[in-house]
Order: structure tokens, then C-alpha cells, then sequence
């Protein structure tokens, strides 16, 4: 959170950069997800890293952690309102991505946008 760029433009995309920021969004635009549910959507990614990336955005108001007091303990991260607003964002990153691979002539790299998944 420090030293976030004044131009809103580039603190949006410092807010959202990293590796998995965007697609642990897009897995919590549906719904509330455990920490193993996330993992298990993202194998690539290791748990300190996803922790980290959870925490950057925690940070960032753009998802709440709840913890639920049971034993064992029960955590379920998910999109903020804050976080919510940012659906349009990476639809439209998503659609741009697929553009440039269509013009690069290489459509069959990239994955569908899957737009149904997503909440209105």
C-alpha cells in the first residue's frame, strides 16, 4: 500500500499486478472460496505465494477474510464490493488477451473468457 502511483490508471494495475492477483479475483467474483479450495483451482501456484497474494489484496479492501470460529478453524476469503467492481476490468483485460493472440495467430494459446462463470 505504500507509495501507490497518483495516476489511476497505473495504481489500478499495481493494485491488481502480480501473477495470480488476477485469477484468484476471477475465482472469487463467484463465490467465498477456502484457502484449499483456491489452491486446488491453482495448483501452479504454492501456498505461500497465494497467502501473500491474499494478504496484498486483503490489504488493498479488495477481499475480506473471514474466519469462522470452529475447530478446525474455518477461513473463507472472498470479492469485496471493491473487488467486485473490478469484474469489467479483467473481463476486459480477458477480451484484449484474446485479441492478441488472434493477431499474433496464435487463438488456440489462450483460454475462453468464460463469461458465464462470472456474476452479473
Amino acid at each position: 500500500m505504500k507509495n501507490l502511483p497518483p495516476l489511476p490508471a497505473e495504481r489500478t494495475l499495481r493494485v491488481i499486478s502480480g501473477r495470480w492477483k488476477p485469477v484468484i479475483l476471477y475465482h472469487l467474483l463467484s463465490r467465498p472460496r477456502r484457502l484449499s479450495e483456491l489452491s486446488r483451482l491453482m495448483p501452479a501456484v504454492s501456498q505461500k505465494v497465494l497467502i501473500q497474494q491474499l494478504r496484498e489484496m486483503e490489504a488493498h479492501r479488495i477481499v475480506s477474510r473471514t474466519v469462522f470460529p470452529q475447530v478446525p478453524p474455518r477461513v473463507d476469503y472472498e470479492a469485496t464490493a471493491l473487488g467486485q467492481s473490478l469484474k469489467p476490468v479483467l473481463m476486459a483485460l480477458c477480451e484484449w488477451g484474446r485479441r492478441h493472440a488472434a493477431e499474433l495467430d496464435e487463438p488456440e494459446h489462450v483460454a475462453d473468457c468464460a463469461r458465464l462463470s462470472l456474476p452479473e
